[in-house]
């Protein structure tokens, strides 16, 4: 992993995305000291599980493509609010 100097991450902000993109995390140094990682998106994606599509998720539920689901609605008044 690169390790940037904050004040060199400002300035070649462009070169320190790409390189996140083609060569993997870049590390984030003020003072010395380790204050940030910039990963690509495709690793942050694998890495928080948000790879796969919500109409992806849906269709793996075990209520999928049952049709005789019936949802029971709450019939109570709303709560009466004073102005």
């Amino acid at each position: 992993m690169q390790t940037w100097q904050m004040q060199t991450a400002k300035a070649q902000f462009s070169d320190l995305v790409k390189r996140a993109a083609d060569e993997g995390p870049q590390e984030i140094t003020v003072h010395g000291r380790s204050v940030a990682v910039v990963i690509s998106r495709e690793l942050f994606d694998r890495l928080s599980g948000n790879s796969e599509s919500l109409v992806d998720f849906m269709g793996q539920s075990p209520l999928y493509g049952q049709e005789d689901i019936d949802f029971e609605r709450d019939r109570s008044l709303p709560r009466e609010v004073d102005f």
